[in-house]
């Protein structure tokens, strides 16, 4: 199979089952949201941001150092995936050790202990689960992984409902994701056992080592961008209470779940630019300046539809008792063309063997969110932490660009980022001036015009038609 069919296929079908996950979590985020209620969707936010910032240290970068070493060199398989399932042990037990060791020290109330405690295996778990979907995508076969994700999903909203149908509480909900990380784990082995390679932990200490210092970067990368993703919730949470915590994460999961979309194109290309890193620079570079135009053009779509429509889409779906959370989208969603961008740049960075520029870059910017939060929250609640995220990632996407940009591969500021500046400039005057008179018109008017406005400014062209034609053939 060729290169372009092989990410097309990839990229196929990742996108089907992330659109098919992201419908069916985002049912499962309104149904418990709102039967929950703000308080106690704010400690289950809690629990997942709290637990998030440890059980990436379980994963020690692993997933991400397989997927490039892997499909470099398939025949080191066992010996990685082996010898990554044994570090893994004994990284989660010390991870699960100071969880629950700080969780305590912090004196929160029992329920809320015991949700962190199911959250927290549900991490360790999924950590393990993300080791063996590394080696699906090592080996080009992302299928298996979008059968996982779909399940994956499936499972959450229908034990959610039947929690909902049997009026249970807060810590049934925790335990449905520990459940279902437990089910998708086994599924995840069973296939590796078929299809792949039999995993047999292993503790080769001298290749452990060596592994370990290899995965160094990705690992701190990994740490500090975790840390500025869900150290804001937990700050909250701290500084100002739980309700502000649901107030916030209704907003934020909404633009986490948007992440769907440079997540799979970037997925299914990473193996294909580690490999052409190596063997083909100049056809890494025109990938990396394609995604770039089009992730950028997509990012600043959904910006324009996000801050317009923010009340709609907040009332549609938590309903009024959420209606501080449409402030936090509207400043929230002003993150996604600068996180599509650097989660691109963070990627091809990996790949090009520059993990450990990544880690710099992210640890600088953990400790600006920090800093930030600290002013911003106390005084501005969750708008402050809102805040701090898209000046954090702003500083992430400037210092990886401007790195890109001297030392990789330059594009062209004109065609890939003023121009669709101006696309957007153009489309958000359009839809506000209809909303007023029909919100649905203007939403329909502003998808149908925004394709012909890229072309008529020669934003994208035949090339780009045609790439698109070539893929939807393979």
């Amino acid at each position: 199979m060729s290169g372009i069919r092989s990410v097309a296929k990839n990229t196929g079908v990742l996108f089907v089952s992330q659109i098919i996950s992201y419908i069916l979590g985002f049912f499962f985020i309104m149904y418990i949201t709102r039967y929950l209620g703000p308080e106690e969707y704010g400690i289950l936010s809690f629990a997942l941001a709290f637990t998030t910032i440890f059980g990436i240290m379980a994963d020690l970068g692993l997933s991400q150092f397989i997927v490039r070493e892997i499909s470099r060199d398939p025949s080191l398989a066992p010996k990685y995936l082996g010898n990554a399932l044994g570090i893994k042990i004994i990284a989660s037990l010390l991870t699960l050790i100071l969880a629950a060791l700080i969780i305590n020290g912090l004196n929160y109330p029992a329920k809320t202990v015991d949700v962190v405690y199911l959250i927290a295996l549900y991490v360790l778990f999924n950590s393990f689960i993300q080791l063996f979907y590394s080696l699906f995508q090592s080996y080009e076969k992302m299928e298996y992984q979008a059968i996982g994700l779909v399940l994956t999903n499936i499972l959450l909203l229908v034990l959610a409902l039947l929690g909902i149908h049997l009026n249970m509480d807060l810590v049934y909900f925790a335990l449905v994701y520990f459940i279902v990380s437990l089910i998708i784990l086994i599924y995840v082995a069973v296939v590796s056992l078929r299809k792949f390679i039999i995993p047999k932990i292993e503790f080769d200490l001298d290749f452990s080592r060596k592994v370990l210092g290899e995965s160094l970067f990705f690992v701190l990368a990994m740490v500090f961008t975790e840390i500025y993703f869900n150290i804001d919730s937990v700050m909250i949470s701290l500084l100002v209470g739980n309700t502000a915590v649901g107030f916030y994460n209704a907003a934020y999961k909404l633009i986490f779940i948007l992440m769907f979309i440079p997540g799979v194109l970037v997925i299914s290309m990473f193996p294909v630019m580690s490999k052409h890193f190596k063997s083909a620079k100049n056809l890494l570079k025109l990938e990396y300046e394609r995604m770039f135009k089009y992730l950028f053009i997509i990012a600043l779509m959904i910006l324009v539809f996000g801050f317009i429509f923010a009340d709609k889409i907040i009332l549609i779906i938590y309903g009024s008792a959420f209606i501080p959370s449409i402030s936090a989208l509207q400043i929230l969603i002003c993150v996604i063309p600068i996180i599509f961008i650097t989660y691109l740049s963070g990627n091809l960075l990996g790949s090009i063997n520059k993990q450990r520029f990544v880690a710099i870059v992210t640890a600088a910017s953990a400790v600006l969110n920090v800093i930030l939060n600290l002013f911003l929250i106390p005084q501005f609640s969750y708008f402050g932490a809102s805040v701090a995220t898209v000046l954090t990632e702003l500083c992430v996407l400037i210092l990886m660009f401007s790195y890109i940009s001297r030392f990789f591969h330059r594009i062209s500021i004109i065609d890939n980022i003023l121009k669709p500046l101006i696309s957007a400039f153009v489309l958000a005057i359009i839809i506000s001036i209809i909303n007023p008179f029909n919100w649905f018109l203007a939403l329909l008017v502003g998808l149908i015009i925004y394709i012909p406005l890229l072309y008529m400014l020669k934003i994208i062209g035949k090339e780009d038609f045609k790439l698109l034609e070539e893929l939807i053939r393979g």
